[in-house]
């Protein structure tokens, strides 16, 4: 079993880029929410060698990319736009073609990510691996639709399924607000009733700030 790590912090977003630094990462993937895109616009001036990294996404909505829902045009914004890396959108929602991409940059199966940044919702899901859904429960694809997501907004989305971030050699949960206190409490405590305790990367450092970490 994957032992979490939890930090409580009073500077998320700094203690987040110092863990990204420390890491310093090739293969990346991006999650969408208010916290990530607060890390993203520090990374966006931080000094790093961006030319050597490719940046893939967790999941994403099913719409266009300069729509105000999508992961990449925040992320974009945020920090893509900014920097010289290798960026692999999942604008378009084809996941045939997200796995073909993926494959095309990883030899291993699933490919190890070297960093996940994850969020995690007041329902426990993480990524677009929500409660119930089938997604949470398929093992034999890299990434796969998510037609009804169950929350709002209501667009069907895709996201990279438990193995792929399983793989990974760190899944790093941001974690702001005191709404995400209960579902943060299930993730330390190993509850898998929510999708975001069934991450089993070979490290998960959860970040949190004092709203929701007590």
């Amino acid at each position: 079993m994957t032992a979490r790590e939890l930090r409580v912090t009073d500077d998320l977003v700094g203690d987040a880029v110092a863990i990204f630094l420390e890491e310093n990462p090739r293969t990346i993937a991006l999650s969408g929410g208010s916290t990530p895109k607060k890390v993203y616009e520090r990374l966006a001036t931080t000094e790093y060698e961006w030319n050597a990294v490719d940046v893939f996404f967790g999941d994403e909505r099913c719409v266009p990319a300069d729509h105000e829902d999508s992961n990449f045009r925040m992320a974009n914004e945020a920090l893509l736009s900014k920097i010289d890396a290798r960026v692999h959108s999942m604008v378009g929602c084809d996941p045939d073609a997200y796995a073909r991409e993926l494959a095309a940059v990883f030899e291993g199966d699933p490919p190890p990510f070297d960093l996940c940044f994850m969020g995690i919702g007041e329902d426990g899901h993480t990524a677009s691996l929500f409660p119930g859904k089938p997604a949470l429960d398929v093992t034999d694809r890299w990434v796969v639709d998510v037609p009804e997501p169950g929350m709002p907004p209501p667009h069907p989305r895709m996201t990279l399924t438990l193995p792929v971030f399983d793989a990974a050699h760190l899944s790093l949960f941001l974690v702001s607000g005191e709404s995400k206190r209960d579902a943060l409490q299930k993730l330390m405590a190993g509850d898998e009733s929510i999708p975001s305790a069934r991450v089993h990367s070979e490290r998960v450092l959860v970040l949190a700030d004092r709203a929701a970490g007590g």
